[in-house]
């Protein structure tokens, strides 16, 4: 059965959304190579992965369904931070942002009586659970270590371990 337009205009959204976020990571990425914390720069640059994977599983699921994808332009994401605590504050408002956009898009399946989407989306919603206590974790950290050098250089070695595991959507 086609896509609804209503449900496929959703769907374009959230691409739209997802392709932000990497472009968001991805200027965190260049941040946080300019201050010299390459370990968070890894992390930053897995989340850039993250956000592609998410975007493409989308853009496949509505090609899967006969929906027609529309590619729209992506607005500028901010470059500077205060911090690294100050990055990782705007990256867990982002991915909260991003939560709401997931659950509206749930919205719109329920209103189009949809379950092929709404069981498809049900692996974006966990997802977005892990998203942000991965962030949270990472902020949380943040906060503890306030002003000490030594301890930032370290969390900042823990993040360089982080590696791209490639997700199974839907």
């Amino acid at each position: 059965m086609m896509i609804s337009e209503k449900m496929n205009a959703a769907f374009n959204d959230q691409i739209k959304a997802e392709m932000f976020s990497s472009n968001l990571y991805l200027s965190m990425v260049a941040y946080f190579e300019e201050i010299g914390l390459k370990g968070f720069a890894n992390w930053m640059r897995i989340q850039v992965q993250e956000e592609n994977a998410h975007a493409m599983g989308l853009f496949d699921y509505l090609l899967e369904r006969d929906g027609k994808v529309t590619i729209e332009a992506i607005e500028k994401p901010e470059n500077e931070w205060a911090c690294a605590l100050d990055c990782f504050e705007a990256v867990y408002k982002h991915e909260q942002h991003v939560t709401s956009l997931i659950n509206g898009l749930v919205d719109v399946a329920e209103q189009e009586k949809d379950r092929a989407a709404i069981s498809f989306l049900q692996w974006y919603i966990k997802e977005q659970v892990e998203e942000e206590a991965s962030v949270g974790g990472v902020l949380a950290t943040l906060k503890l270590i306030g002003d000490d050098k030594k301890a930032l250089l370290m969390l900042d070695k823990d993040l360089a371990a982080r590696t791209f595991v490639a997700p199974v959507i839907g």
